[in-house]
């Protein structure tokens, strides 16, 4: 098994840690006189091997592997291929119910499926065939004993029962050898590039997460873990930023490193947090621990020493935020057995369960103790009772007192700021000016995420639908009438300018730069406002983010998963097609396994999928046929068709493929998202056939009952992806466009920018032009100072593209969502996150608490 360290680093920054993936060699000289590789053929066959699967050696990572012996190459590349293959799914055994897919996929799935019911109703043992009449031809097949007719079915083509659509014995000999699938070398336009990891790259790598300041997803949850496994404190930074990281931390170091409990539990839900994951769950705090676990006594012990520090005032409002959970965390902690050592935690409790207090108990007399040293508590009915600072914001706002609601806010920006367009609306005109000082004085303290989010809904006028993400069990999306009225344009054009000009103020303070290189395709991106996604994906984009895809592009998706032992799981992928006005013009699913000849082709439905191979179903898109049938928006969706949860499987995943070259070609794979937690419909993404746009919406759907399919749900998800499309395609959101534009106008008065048609054209800052003006025409693209070449890529500093098609000059910033050849040994390579975490005021007091 592949060293999960490694696979580790090399997916998450293309970095061989070729130590790790080296096993040790140990031949005697007749092994080596038995086979007479060289090294020199077996690093031909292992370049190869990786130009299939679109990726190349690094100068220095060629170096170090013609320098091994052949025999600690071959398990070198070995190890190197199977920690690729799983990243792509190619490790994975796919093969269609139709061998012969798209080819032999009938026309007709009516005749299919009534031939199916034929032969299952109808036949008999030692009886003709009911459908050919052939006699002899007719027998049962492994494991699931239904009568197969060998003549009407192809044991050729088929991989699974053609009755039941279960998986067979592959030694059952309906089963017939198929042709071999022929491979191809993957296109160059494709490729990547893989580099010898350096010796603290691990360390590295930790310290880039940990210094993320947007939550982390649970694949990145999953990669902190391997590579803390043996960390130390001294790995740890200054500052951890994000509250949920701190309690992976803190869960994973402190059964070694105890006293790190001060240091990264602030507050109450800091310690919720930690007891979440300590107990198994998320500690973003959506998803509850799966069933009751039993804490330590030392840990219960430390978890209260913790609270009983805190504020009451404090301690209390921060409990009441998530209230249900302490009570169910409560039941483990058992607060009242340690009621006279932490009686500030007991009294936190107590008013938190409404607890009537009994003063001829020990426990009783030292909450009440406790109660009567804080005025902001008072008795009613035996009972403790508090005020919260949240309870007298949402009061004000309900009595009709927004200028209360804006004094309380002050004392607290980040809250302020999220609730900016609230005030807003709420306030009388006279008191816009009040609104303005106080966002002006708030913003200089909020991290940018907030801001940018912010800015987002200042600038976003009311529209027909309201779109929520809810934290939950599952990332699902409500929609309500968006009624409001709109804000005053004057106001909320002077709001967006004071956001705009702190972060801008904010990239002033970053290394200046020469010369910046910008993509106008990164206007198609969103800016990343959070880590968490319901998936876990190779490109980590954010969601309602676009990719440019040709007009003649051929896509195929693909849905694998491996059912748990004892349970079978049938899921199905399926395609729905609307028009214009999202009217349904057809699907493509196992009811319709082709939809007008070959705009769709569905590759069968498997309804099992054993161990360890597991079930694959992949469908066609011809998008050039698409358009012709009058078709605009193409929604892929995966089903859980017998309810069971995508977490209770062993594995699952859905990708899409760009114009591959085999049934499965891993270099071809455009992105990959896992099948995770407990939701039984996904909506990863939709094509606008129009717009020539893949977006990513990464969704779920709610479900209920069982017989989940396309013809159900098919309103529902034109519902869920139109509100997404009218949101995130309006150009009010902010792009990561727009970021770059912060980054590049602050930073440099040269700005070259790449135009959608290929052009090249260059901005510069005048010796009078203020940097909010300069900004401003750079973001709306306005008429450009001259015309560049593209080689002015290549001598930039700051550079932010689609695609690393460039070559830029050594030591430069780079942001690529495809880095492709990119050298990380010679570039700063960033991602979307890091060019917002850079605007963080410095202070951590700062930050959002929550």
């Amino acid at each position: 098994m592949p060293d999960a360290l490694a696979a580790v680093l090399l997916r998450r920054r293309r970095l061989v840690d070729a130590a790790r993936l080296t096993p040790p060699v140990r031949r005697s000289a007749w092994q080596w006189l038995r086979h007479p590789l060289t090294t020199q053929a077996g690093l031909a066959a292992l370049q190869a091997e990786l130009i299939q699967r679109g990726f190349l050696l690094s100068a220095n990572l060629y170096r170090h592997c013609a320098g091994l012996n052949p025999f600690a190459l071959t398990g070198f590349g070995r190890e190197l291929l199977d920690v690729l293959d799983a990243e792509s799914g190619s490790a994975a055994d796919h093969v269609p119910l139709f061998r012969g897919f798209p080819e032999s996929v009938p026309g007709n799935t009516e005749t299919f499926y009534v031939d199916r019911v034929f032969a299952r109703l109808l036949q008999k043992p030692e009886q003709p065939c009911v459908l050919c009449g052939e006699v002899e031809t007719v027998q049962p097949v492994s494991p699931c004993a239904h009568l197969v007719c060998r003549s009407c079915w192809d044991g050729a083509d088929f991989s699974a029962c053609p009755i039941c659509l279960r998986h067979l014995d592959p030694d059952d000999p309906f089963l017939e050898p198929s042709f071999d699938e022929v491979t191809t070398p993957g296109r160059a336009d494709r490729l990547r590039l893989l580099t010898l990891a350096p010796a603290d790259a691990a360390r590295a790598t930790a310290s880039e997460l940990l210094a993320r300041r947007t939550p982390l997803s649970a694949g990145d949850r999953a990669d902190l873990r391997v590579l803390l496994s043996k960390a130390d404190p001294s790995w740890l930074p200054d500052t951890i930023p994000v509250r949920e990281t701190r309690a992976l931390v803190l869960a994973l170091l402190m059964p070694r490193f105890s006293s790190l409990v001060d240091d990264l539990i602030e507050t109450a839900t800091d310690a919720l947090r930690l007891l979440y994951v300590l107990m198994g769950a998320d500690p973003g705090l959506r998803n509850p621990p799966v069933r009751r676990q039993s804490l330590a006594r030392g840990i219960r012990r430390t978890v209260l020493a913790r609270l009983d520090r805190m504020p009451v005032e404090q301690l209390v409002e921060d409990m009441l935020r998530h209230h249900r959970a302490w009570k169910r965390v409560g039941e483990n902690l058992h607060p009242f057995e340690f009621a006279d050592r932490y009686p500030v935690a007991a009294l936190a409790f107590a008013v938190l369960r409404g607890t009537t207090l009994d003063a001829t108990t020990p426990a009783g007399r030292a909450v009440l103790s406790e109660a009567a040293k804080h005025p902001v508590v008072r008795l009613e009915g035996g009972r403790p009772r508090m005020n919260t600072f949240a309870s007298r914001v949402e009061g004000a706002f309900a009595a009709g007192r927004a200028d209360l609601a804006l004094n309380l806010l002050r004392t607290r920006p980040g809250e302020m700021l999220r609730r900016l367009v609230q005030l807003a609306r709420a306030l009388p005109v006279d008191a816009h000016g009040s609104l303005m000082e106080a966002v002006a004085t708030a913003v200089s303290d909020v991290s940018p995420f907030v801001l940018t989010a912010a800015l987002g809904q200042v600038r976003t006028p009311p529209g027909d639908l309201r779109l929520f993400f809810p934290r939950g069990g599952t990332t699902r999306i409500w929609t309500s009438v968006d009624d409001r009225e709109p804000l005053p344009a004057e106001l909320a054009a002077a709001l967006a300018a004071v956001l705009v000009g702190e972060l801008l103020r904010r990239a002033t303070s970053l290394p200046q730069v020469r010369r910046a290189f910008l993509d106008e395709e990164l206007a198609r991106l969103a800016a990343p406002a959070s880590g968490r996604s319901t998936s876990s994906t190779l490109l980590r984009m954010t969601r309602g983010s676009a990719a440019p895809i040709p007009q003649d592009e051929l896509l195929r998706l693909f849905v694998h998963w491996v059912e748990p032992a004892g349970r079978r799981v049938d899921l199905d992928l399926s395609v729905a097609v609307f028009d214009e006005e999202w009217a349904f013009l057809g699907l493509c699913d196992y009811t319709r396994l082709r939809f007008d000849q070959d705009a769709l082709v569905h590759s069968g439905n498997l309804t099992s999928a054993p161990g360890p191979q597991g079930s694959t179903e992949f469908v066609d898109l011809d998008l050039v046929a698409l358009r012709r049938l009058g078709g605009r928006y193409v929604l892929p969706v995966v089903f859980s068709y017998n309810d069971v949860p995508f977490n209770e499987l062993e594995r699952g995943f859905i990708g899409v493929m760009r114009q591959p070259t085999g049934l499965f070609d891993p270099a071809a794979v455009e992105e990959r998202f896992d099948l995770t937690g407990p939701a039984k419909i996904l909506l990863p993404f939709g094509v606008d056939l129009h717009t020539k746009e893949l977006r990513w919406y990464d969704v779920n759907l709610s479900a209920a009952g069982y017989g989940h399919g396309i013809a159900r749900y098919a309103p529902q998800v034109a519902l869920m992806a139109a509100t997404i499309e009218e949101v995130h395609g309006a150009g009010d959101r902010v792009s990561l466009w727009e970021v770059c534009c912060w980054h590049a106008a602050a930073r440099t008065n040269e700005v070259v920018v790449r135009c959608a048609d290929g052009s090249v054209v260059g901005y510069l800052r005048g010796d009078s032009e203020e940097l909010p003006d300069f900004a401003r025409r750079l973001t709306a693209r306005l008429e450009p100072d001259r015309y560049w070449d593209l080689d002015a890529a290549n001598r930039a500093d700051f550079i932010a593209v689609i695609t690393g098609d460039i070559d830029p000059k050594a030591g430069a910033e780079v942001y690529a969502l495809h880095p492709h050849l990119l050298d990380p040994t010679n570039l700063t390579l960033t991602t979307a996150t890091d060019l917002l975490t850079p605007l963080t005021p410095d202070t951590r007091a700062n930050l959002p608490t929550h």
